[in-house]
């Protein structure tokens, strides 16, 4: 999808700070292009402001590597959908509808306030009307509704839904070719609901069908994150806070050189930054390293993610989309120089949180 007649460019193409980002992450190579993954969480793109500044992000990259998007729900919106289903669940017919509607309304303000060309703005509209519509038929008015885990992730879904056909909006607004793609035509799934397990060999394949192409053409996916379906077409999710596994998922899929989780905070620290003076910022772990303090509780990364990335030695970034020139938390094999014997040096009970954005799913 080309982004035709565009009328305003990101303003972050010319920042000297997002080239120097985009090579220290990966996105420069003079000998061929990378391929990135970059996975947005639920505050990144809360807003237009927000979903631009991210396109800005993307768009630095995309000059010299072929990027694909991993998008969680807008912060806050699962808890939005979560509460429709326990609302189904009680007979409260009335208020499930009510938050059905305002989740909609909330994606239409979105995209009033990307001010798209005027027939940019009507398809993206009518694509986000569907996608109520559909919402709003699992909501029923006068009829009661088994709320089962199944009913669960149908809702829930719809956040990463429309989420990424804004964020693939705000993306052709900044002159970067990009189509929204639904993880669930190609992550294939058990049937567990709210917790469901990926059948990885299955969806690699299924999925280099349908990415690979789009990556030819210089054209950006914007993948949902969060969701994936049984073999008989059933939309799963893959639980609460899986979006960076769906990152790592998607990145395994088109084999990734790197993985760059963007997130609210500057990387991964020693402790929570905002309860301890003493919490330092690691630049450096190894994968071995990550998955200790993921294992051990500390809010790092899904603890799915460093193995899969480990397999194919696939290199994971920390970084921050508010801090970009910041350098962020390298994840991979272990290089000489930089902190990463700060993890070895301290038990990995000392370390408390890292990076995790606002996003639910």
């Amino acid at each position: 999808m080309h982004p035709g007649n565009v009328q305003e460019e990101s303003a972050a193409e010319a920042s000297p700070a997002l080239q120097d980002q985009a090579h220290r992450a990966g996105g420069v190579n003079t000998q061929s292009r990378n391929v990135l993954a970059f996975k947005f969480g639920g505050s990144s793109l809360l807003g237009a402001d927000r979903m631009l500044h991210a396109a800005g992000l993307v768009r630095a990259a995309a000059r010299t590597s072929s990027v694909t998007v991993v998008v969680s729900a807008m912060k806050g919106v699962t808890d939005h959908l979560l509460s429709i289903a326990r609302a189904l669940a009680e007979g409260k017919l009335a208020h499930a509808r009510r938050e059905a509607e305002l989740v909609l309304d909330l994606h239409l303000e979105v995209l009033h306030d990307l001010h798209l060309a005027e027939h940019h703005d009507l398809r993206v509209r009518r694509e986000l009307q569907l996608l109520g519509r559909d919402l709003l038929h699992e909501v029923p008015l006068h009829r009661s509704v088994v709320a089962g885990a199944e009913l669960f992730d149908r809702l829930t879904s719809f956040g990463e839904r429309l989420s990424a056909r804004l964020f693939a909006a705000a993306l052709e607004k900044s002159a970067v070719p990009a189509v929204p793609v639904a993880s669930s035509d190609f992550v294939l799934t058990c049937d567990t609901f709210r917790d469901a397990q990926p059948h990885l060999e299955q969806t690699k394949q299924r999925g280099r069908g349908v990415l690979l192409p789009l990556l030819e053409a210089a054209i950006v996916p914007v993948v949902t994150g969060f969701i994936g379906a049984t073999p008989d077409g059933r939309i799963t999710t893959l639980g609460r806070n899986s979006s960076d596994f769906s990152g790592a998922i998607i990145a395994h899929v088109v084999d990734a050189d790197e993985l760059v989780i963007w997130t609210d905070v500057d990387g991964i620290y020693t402790a929570n930054p905002s309860e301890s003076a003493e919490a330092r910022l690691l630049h450096e772990l190894s994968y071995d390293e990550a998955h200790a303090l993921a294992a051990s509780g500390a809010k790092v990364l899904h603890a799915k993610v460093l193995p899969l990335a480990a397999e194919t030695e696939m290199v994971v970034w920390v970084r921050n989309t508010f801090n970009p020139q910041a350098r962020g938390t390298r994840i991979g094999s272990r290089r000489s120089g930089g902190n990463s014997r700060a993890a070895s040096q301290n038990s990995v009970s000392h370390f408390s949180i890292a990076a995790r954005d606002g996003g639910a799913s």
